[in-house]
Order: structure tokens, then C-alpha cells, then sequence
């Protein structure tokens, strides 16, 4: 990560130095500011804008492909283990062996030793990213880590729509926004878990729109979908709420006002501040993280079995889901989907997070300074 942000912040320094190197910078501050930078300002409006759709669809790409595809697989590969049979030595005949009795020999001769297994467990696929990247180009071609893009763009456009539509039914105010929110990732939970299966799924001819899962499996993620909706509400509250619990609003609203205060308050203050963002982020840790990993593995339980996974994947998990022909529910509870995902799994999946926000940070370093050399 740290090459890729070298990499990327030289690039950007490299576009700044040249235009140092032309001059006009310099020949602009001459001529007190009338020097337009190529030339025209529209060239310049044009140049950021390219730019900002540039960065927009690079970060959506790196969102998607490694925080929704990559991170969807983490959260439901199995690791398999290979067995190995070892035969055991041949014990060489004993000098004395002549000295024993027709049955000792006998007994000696008919006692064998089993064979002992050795199982040798193999590295997760999703343990790297460019190991995931290569294996689903190996097995669904190079388009797929696209995997499932036309079913999230359907439905971030119906949620978004249907959201408008509650939010001005029930007013704008933040708690009818939230339960619009809430409200429309529950009804869309079908469209969800169907994009969930298509990523985790190897491919297939069917078109997206005729692998709906049925209603009966729709009213089985109800409650995880609900759940996993109200955490990311979460994010929003927790925050929200520390900040008018320890009334920073008059500092953020009139910030001349905290060069009024002593240097302690000024450090509470501050303090507070970054209690406040810490408190999203530890929630999206602590709340966020285990809704989302269970939401997804509950509707992982439910693809059906006509369907291959692309990666290892464990229907049973660990034997606590029976299929409903054998009179099981056919679904995993959220309390074992959970905890059937295990803390080597876990961390795999932090750590996940941790590239993608490495990368994240490099790109937009990256565009910030080529919008400033522009």
C-alpha cells in the first residue's frame, strides 16, 4: 500500500513541479492574477470536471470491486483442508525371530497398522486481493469483478427513489429520513440477496432478473436486513448525538467564538470533537461490521443448491443448517452465522478493509494534487 501511495503522490507532484517549471505560476503572479492557466478559463472548468468524474468513477470502482465483490466473498469462504494418507514403515524382522512359537509368529505376522491422515488446511482464496482478482478472472472471465454491477445499480436507483418517495411523505425531518431509509432496505431485501448470489455464485445463463429468490426466502432475511439497516443508522446517531450531548454546535456554528475560550477548554473542546468521529467509527466496527457479515452470510444460507458457490463455501455451517427437505429450516440464525465466522475470518476481512482504505486515501491524494497542478 505504501509503494501505491508513493506511486501515486509522485505522479501528482511530478504534474505540479512541471507547471512550476513553465512559468506560470510565476507569470501569473507578475501579472497580479490576470494570467488564465491554459490559456482560457473554460479550459480550466473543463480540466477540473474531467477530473472530478475521473476520481468519482475510481473510487466507485474501488468500492465496488474490492469493498462490495471481494469483501462479499471473504465474508462466506469456507477454508478446505487436503487429507494426506501416510503408510506406516515396515518394522524390519527381529533377530530372535526364530526363537518364538508357531502362534507367536503367527499373530506377529497378521497384526497390520492403519494408515494415518493428515490434514493440511489450504489458504483462504480471499486471504490476498490479487489472488481473489485472479481466481474469479480464472473462473468467471475478466469482467468479474464486475459480478453482479447491473443488480446494484437497479437497486441503488429504486432505494433511492422509493426513499424520496417516504422521505416527503413522512417529512424531511432526521427521524422520518431514517425510518425511510430502514423502511426501504426492507422491502428491497429480495433485490439484495439476489445480488448476493450472483457474486458468490459461479456463473451462469440464467439472466439476473429470472434468479429472484422466492417470497418465502424474502420473509427469512426480514429481521437481518432490518437489523443490519438500523446499525448503519447507527453511524449516523451515535455521533450526532455526542455532538449536542457535549454542545459543540455554538463552536462549529460560530467558530470565532473558541478563540474566546482558555486553553483548557479549547482542549476539551477538541477533545469532544474527536470523541465524536471516533464514535462513528467504533460503531461501524462494533455494530456495522457484524450485522453486515451476518446479513450476508443468512443470505448466503439460502442460495440455491442448484447453484455452485465460486469460492469454498460450507452450506452446513459447521452442521448447524439442515435443508428444509430433510425437515430443516434451510437457513442459517443470525446468532450461528455469526459465530460460525471465526476470528481468522475475521481478521482476514479487517484487513481487507484496511487496503481498501489504503487505496482509497492513495487515489484521492492522487487527484487532489493533479486538480492542484491544473
Amino acid at each position: 500500500m505504501s509503494g501505491i501511495a508513493h506511486h501515486l503522490v509522485k505522479r501528482g507532484l511530478d504534474a505540479t513541479q512541471e507547471r512550476y517549471r513553465s512559468g506560470s505560476f510565476a507569470q501569473d503572479a507578475q501579472d497580479g492574477g490576470d494570467n488564465k492557466p491554459f490559456g482560457h478559463p473554460h479550459a480550466v472548468a473543463a480540466a477540473l470536471v474531467i477530473t472530478g468524474l475521473a476520481w468519482f468513477f475510481a473510487a466507485s470502482a474501488i468500492s465496488y470491486i474490492y469493498g462490495g465483490v471481494v469483501a462479499t466473498l471473504t465474508m462466506i469462504e469456507t477454508p478446505t483442508a487436503t487429507a494426506f494418507k501416510v503408510d506406516p514403515a515396515t518394522e524390519p524382522e527381529e533377530a530372535d525371530a526364530p526363537l518364538l512359537s508357531a502362534d507367536e509368529k503367527k499373530s506377529s505376522t497378521t497384526t497390520t497398522t492403519e494408515p494415518e491422515l493428515f490434514y493440511v488446511k489450504t489458504k483462504p482464496i480471499t486471504s490476498k486481493i490479487r489472488t481473489t482478482i485472479k481466481h474469479l478472472k480464472a473462473e468467471a472471465g475478466p469482467w468479474s469483478r464486475f459480478r453482479g454491477l447491473q443488480v446494484a445499480l437497479v437497486y441503488h436507483f429504486v432505494h433511492h427513489m422509493l426513499f424520496q418517495f417516504l422521505t416527503a411523505l413522512f417529512g424531511g425531518a432526521m427521524i422520518s429520513q431514517s425510518f425511510a431509509a430502514v423502511f426501504s432496505a426492507v422491502i428491497l431485501c429480495r433485490l439484495q440477496m439476489l445480488w448476493t448470489h450472483i457474486v458468490i455464485s459461479a456463473p451462469s445463463e440464467k439472466k439476473w432478473y429470472r434468479r429472484f429468490p422466492s417470497i418465502e426466502q424474502g420473509k427469512k432475511i426480514l429481521v437481518p436486513t432490518a437489523l443490519w439497516a438500523l446499525a448503519e443508522q447507527a453511524t449516523i446517531y451515535v455521533p450526532v448525538t455526542l455532538f449536542f450531548l457535549f454542545n459543540l454546535e455554538g463552536y462549529y456554528s460560530d467558530p470565532a467564538s473558541f478563540k474566546d475560550l482558555s486553553e483548557m477548554q479549547q482542549k476539551s473542546i477538541a477533545l469532544a470533537s474527536f470523541a465524536v468521529l471516533m464514535s462513528g467509527l467504533l460503531t461501524a466496527v462494533l455494530v456495522v461490521f457484524p450485522a453486515n457479515v451476518t446479513l450476508k452470510r443468512v443470505q448466503a444460507s439460502l442460495l440455491s443448491e442448484e447453484n455452485d458457490t465460486i469460492v469454498p463455501f460450507d452450506r452446513t455451517f459447521g452442521g448447524k443448517v439442515q435443508p428444509e427437505i430433510v425437515g430443516g429450516k434451510g437457513v442459517v440464525s443470525m446468532l450461528d452465522a455469526w459465530k460460525t465466522f471465526n476470528w481468522v475470518a475475521r481478521f482476514r476481512l479487517v484487513k481487507l478493509y484496511a487496503k481498501i482504505a489504503a487505496i482509497q486515501f492513495s487515489t484521492s491524494i492522487f487527484f487532489v494534487m493533479l486538480a492542484v497542478a491544473e
